[in-house]
């Protein structure tokens, strides 16, 4: 039986931490409160209440509001390396490979939970730069939780095993290089409307959505994050010139990324996660394209 006491007990180890925590559903990694980003806390009160009456739930970590940038090494599952990764069996594999093409050493320095799959490596997130979730960005089975996310915390068990603290020494600050390379790029300025009339404008749109669609459904593994990221972006932009609903963009990507789900370890969470980061930051640099608009 898992014990309330230990799961409490974890709980209350990472808030010590100044780490914002949060309950998972028993043996799950989905949060077992709404709004749980507003609702992490580092609080005993409130953490003794979570995990009161016997409570089984696991333990997240917030990471935004932790001021964590948290870096996720995972295993193959058995799927082949991307050719610029060849004989890669492992996120942390990869994350050697980009550290030597650095010129730096892997950070082991910090921080870290074996996972039943890898390794979680923790550090503090660089002051004045708000970096985001990313699945894949860095490297083959590498993604980073940072604002907007959350990770699973030590102590917490789901079906395929546990979260073990295996460094616990304090979080080290994100090195260089790897801020870097996870700060995205600024946003290009945006183009002028093609103020096309409403009847053109709406078949545009329609093969814009159609071919980034067909783009996502045809992307091969080791690029499917890149291609859905982009497309979600393009897509993001028309949701914030008021040419496409939010909800058509969302159905449209969801449905072209089906097909990969379940292949090499890709993830429905992984999808939404994508789509939620691109999206938004796509509405920043909205594309109009009629003319009434």
């Amino acid at each position: 039986m898992i014990r309330n006491s230990a799961l409490l007990r974890a709980a209350l180890a990472a808030a010590d931490r100044g780490w914002s925590v949060i309950p998972l559903i028993p043996l799950g990694k989905t949060p077992a409160v709404r709004g749980w980003e507003d609702r992490a806390t580092t609080d005993p009160d409130r953490i003794h209440r979570y995990w009161a009456d016997g409570a089984r739930n696991n333990i997240g970590i917030v990471t935004g509001r932790s001021s964590l940038v948290v870096i996720d090494l995972d295993d193959s599952h058995g799927a082949h390396a991307p050719k610029r990764f060849a004989g890669a069996r492992h996120g942390r594999d990869v994350l050697a490979l980009l550290a030597a093409r650095a010129g730096e050493v892997v950070p082991t320095d910090t921080f870290t939970v074996a996972t039943p799959t890898g390794l979680h490596l923790y550090f503090r997130a660089p002051t004045g730069l708000a970096l985001r979730n990313t699945t894949a960005k860095l490297g083959w089975r590498i993604d980073t939780r940072a604002h907007g996310g959350y990770v699973v915390a030590a102590g917490s068990i789901v079906r395929n095993g546990n979260y073990q603290v295996v460094r616990a020494e304090p979080a080290a600050e994100l090195p260089r290089w790897l801020a870097e390379a996870l700060t995205p790029p600024a946003p290009p300025d945006p183009r002028p409307p093609l103020r096309l009339p409403n009847t053109q404008a709406a078949a545009y749109v329609s093969a814009i959505v159609d071919g980034e669609a067909r783009a996502v459904t045809a992307a091969e593994v080791g690029t499917r994050h890149i291609i859905l990221l982009k497309a979600a972006r393009t897509l993001g932009r028309l949701v914030g010139g008021g040419e496409l609903t939010e909800h058509d963009a969302r159905n449209a990507l969801t449905a072209a990324s089906a097909p990969h789900v379940g292949i090499a370890g890709y993830t429905t969470g992984e999808v939404e996660r994508t789509i939620d980061d691109a999206i938004a930051y796509g509405k920043r640099l909205p594309r109009r394209l009629r003319s009434n608009i």
